[in-house]
């Protein structure tokens, strides 16, 4: 499966394509430590991999054809993190403020808080192949839980309206259930492209000049 077919084409992930670049010379100014910020900088690294690799197996994506992906969280990430624009742009989605660390974190952290949510309830629903679907997403929950722990600035806070509109997403048709899930985790897979590009922008200090 094509995975890398479903880089958004909007225009504030241009920007973020085109602004970004990755550098670790500079010190990190959030709050975490530049050791925790190294260590979470390297899982997303792993869960953008962790993610690829579920929409390549055939029996997660057994029969699902299509390549439509659906970002369901509706958090702010995308506008949040990106950068400050020093150019005249007709981007509708263009920041007008300055870059904020902590509001970019803080929407990251929604985005797994919704994700980890999705997936447990998904686990919990019916499934075409529970042992081995169980098997190949509980290591997706690992890293989440270990990037919600560790790379959180409210590590203890709980957001339980992420659980309740998980509880909602799932029916009783396996196959329907699956290729939403599918297509959910298409638009994870882009989010998190999106969330890896912000850890280097943050790394490299650019908002700070």
């Amino acid at each position: 499966m094509a995975v890398f077919n479903f880089y958004s084409a909007s225009c504030v992930l241009l920007l973020l394509t085109l602004s970004w670049r990755t550098s670790t010379g500079l010190p990190v100014r959030t709050g975490l430590s530049a050791e925790k910020y190294g260590d979470c900088s390297l899982l997303f690294k792993t869960l953008l991999l962790n993610i690829s690799e579920l929409l390549s197996n055939d029996v997660f994506c057994y029969g699902i054809t299509a390549n439509k992906m659906v970002v369901k969280s509706q958090t702010e990430t995308v506008l949040a993190c990106a950068p400050t624009l020093t150019q005249n742009s007709s981007c509708i989605l263009q920041r007008n403020s300055s870059f904020s660390e902590s509001e970019c974190l803080g929407n990251i952290m929604k985005d797994l808080d919704h994700y980890a949510a999705a997936i447990q309830s998904y686990m919990n629903s019916p499934l075409r192949s529970p042992k081995e679907e169980v098997a190949l997403l509980t290591p997706t929950l690992e890293i989440i839980k270990s990037l919600r722990k560790n790379c959180s600035l409210k590590p203890n806070e709980e957001n339980d309206s992420s659980e309740e509109d998980a509880a909602n997403m799932w029916g009783n048709d396996t196959f329907s259930n699956r290729q939403e899930m599918v297509k959910m985790m298409r638009g994870f897979y882009v989010r998190t492209i999106t969330i890896n590009r912000a850890m280097g922008y943050i790394a490299s200090g650019d908002h700070r000049k």
